[in-house]
């Protein structure tokens, strides 16, 4: 995921149900083998937004652990305020919006992504372990670590 800033304004994607975790969220997806983190999270920003950004700084982790099934899950958070091109007119997952950063947090998004939102814009980094119970069908355990 990476936090695409321009002055007080960030970059959102207003994702509709069709498409999985519906709401506000910054650009992010997969990474292709072999490529760097950091070379999958410039290329999904690109494919998702239009424009091609550099200078990321690394944030932080989310990460989801299933003990039950022993899955972890990682998701690498960037942050950026370079950037060139022009934003896609038929994005691929949604709605893109320059949101104030101090009104991001009213829009409907997901709760996990509210939580991690303030992350991106504090010093330092930081790291969130979420432990899902397989059993109970649900989250019960959020650590956030400031490093």
């Amino acid at each position: 995921m990476c936090m695409v800033q321009n002055g007080n304004h960030v970059l959102l994607i207003k994702r509709p149900d069709s498409r999985g975790f519906p709401g506000f969220l910054a650009p992010g997806g997969k990474i292709d083998f072999p490529e760097s983190l950091v070379d999958g999270a410039c290329r999904e920003v690109e494919e998702e937004t239009g424009l091609r950004v550099s200078n990321l700084v690394f944030k932080g982790i989310d990460e989801y652990v299933n003990p039950q099934k022993n899955v972890r899950y990682m998701v690498f958070n960037y942050w950026t305020e370079t950037f060139t091109g022009d934003l896609l007119e038929n994005p691929p997952e949604g709605e893109l919006l320059w949101v104030p950063i101090s009104e991001a947090l009213d829009l409907p998004m997901q709760e996990w992504f509210k939580e991690r939102f303030p992350l991106f814009f504090e010093e330092g980094t930081f790291e969130i372990q979420r432990v899902w119970d397989e059993h109970k069908k649900k989250q019960i355990e959020l650590t956030i670590i400031k490093t």
